[in-house]
């Protein structure tokens, strides 16, 4: 049974997959302070397979990082990535590369899904070009270079790549929006305006650190993009954390239409307005376009990602890789994320390198209308419909200008 139809069947090893990679989405949103896109879904199987090769503190460290024990872990990450393939409007890919004088062990080569193990030649602009094709092909051009920098020291490099794209079946209207107050008052951005009749798509949820109002906006092929908007007092983690949850049903969201009339969450209003002819209850949704590239250094958080002691080269940490002493000595994510009238596309490329113990790595840095207003910071998440796996998410802080 595949990660995703077990977790929708209840399987207990494979939803605790599914919640591994979003309770590493909320822990990565806890450390998000400004404009971000960020994928966990993206990292979480290259953990996964270190850990299954690493060994002594590391191995502790990654297990405990990826949430499950480490010799689970790359069965796990097997299942994971033959699900996350299997999903409509998804490309996803893992790819392995070794200079040829490191020796990889069979045994977790094999673990590793088929056709994805090449070759770092000692041309490093070659292994350049291609190692930066390979992430361009398997983004459709979102992501156009590795994030990772090729020296003589980088003895291997594992990298994970995925790009989704949803179209809305019912497109938002573009419009001029300009709020009137909050950090974006004054600017003239390109807004995006809907009307429709489904009450349920926006609601309020009451978290541990506040309420926040989610707006789901379905695709059409399986994907949903959750908005996210928190009391202002909120930071991101908090409202993405809240999102989370609410996607783990442990948290639930009440449909505006079952809520009084007011200001009942954040951005979000029930009213009754007087009409000529009776007419059906609406919600009209007001949100703004977004276009957003971001980098991560994923060594700033190595506590975060299980990689601490991995990054000690004063001795080899992977001994179930190669019998080559190894330790980390980048990881690196580039991700981008696109919503607009018409649909939503991301990407995320993420890759480690390792380097032999002992070199010094090179670390780079009447009736009634509900009205929802994203028009000030505000997190999303795209998630897999059935599933619930968060396969992208961010904190939206400089929107698209209008007429960009």
């Amino acid at each position: 049974m595949g990660a995703v139809q077990g977790a929708v069947a209840g399987g207990t090893a494979v939803g605790v997959t599914v919640d591994a990679v979003n309770r590493l989405t909320a822990r990565w949103a806890d450390a998000v302070t400004g404009g971000s896109v960020f994928s966990a879904a993206g990292v979480w199987p290259l953990l996964a397979f270190l850990a299954d090769g690493a060994s002594g503190a590391a191995r502790a460290e990654l297990a405990d990082a990826v949430g499950l024990p480490a010799d689970q872990a790359a069965a796990a990450a097997r299942e994971l990535l033959g699900a996350m393939g299997s999903m409509p409007g998804l490309n996803s890919a893992l790819g392995l590369w070794t200079r040829r004088e490191l020796a990889v062990r069979e045994e977790w080569r094999a673990g590793l899904p088929a056709g994805t193990h090449g070759v770092l030649t000692e041309d490093l602009p070659a292994s350049r070009r291609a190692l930066d094709a390979w992430a361009a092909e398997r983004t459709g051009g979102l992501i156009e270079r590795m994030p990772v920098t090729l020296d003589e020291d980088v003895l291997m490099v594992l990298a994970s790549a995925l790009a989704l794209r949803t179209e809305w079946p019912r497109p938002f209207d573009e419009l001029r929006l300009s709020p009137d107050a909050g950090p974006w008052q004054g600017r003239q951005l390109a807004g995006l305006h809907r009307t429709g009749v489904r009450l349920d798509r926006a609601g309020v949820v009451s978290g541990p650190h506040g309420y926040v109002t989610e707006l789901k906006v379905p695709g059409d092929n399986g994907i949903d993009v959750h908005l996210l908007l928190g009391e202002q007092r909120m930071t991101p983690g908090q409202v993405l954390g809240t999102g989370v949850d609410v996607l783990a049903r442990r948290l639930a969201v009440v449909p505006s239409g079952q809520l009084p009339y007011g200001d009942v969450g954040p951005g979000l209003r029930v009213e009754q307005q007087r009409c000529a002819t009776p007419q059906p209850p609406e919600l009209r949704v007001t949100a703004v376009a977004y276009d957003m590239r971001a980098r991560h250094d994923l060594l700033d958080l190595h506590g975060l990602f299980g990689l601490t002691t991995a990054m000690d080269t004063r001795d080899g940490h992977f001994p179930g890789v190669s019998p080559t002493p190894l330790a980390i000595g980048q990881a690196e994510q580039s991700a981008v994320a696109q919503f607009g009238a018409l649909g939503f596309r991301a990407g995320a490329v993420t890759a480690i390198a390792g380097y032999g113990a002992g070199a010094r790595p090179d670390l780079r840095h009447t009736t009634t209308v509900v009205t929802a207003h994203f028009d000030r910071p505000f997190g999303f998440l795209a998630a897999h419909r059935e599933s619930r796996l968060i396969l992208m998410s961010g904190w939206v802080t400089d929107p698209t200008p209008y007429g960009r």
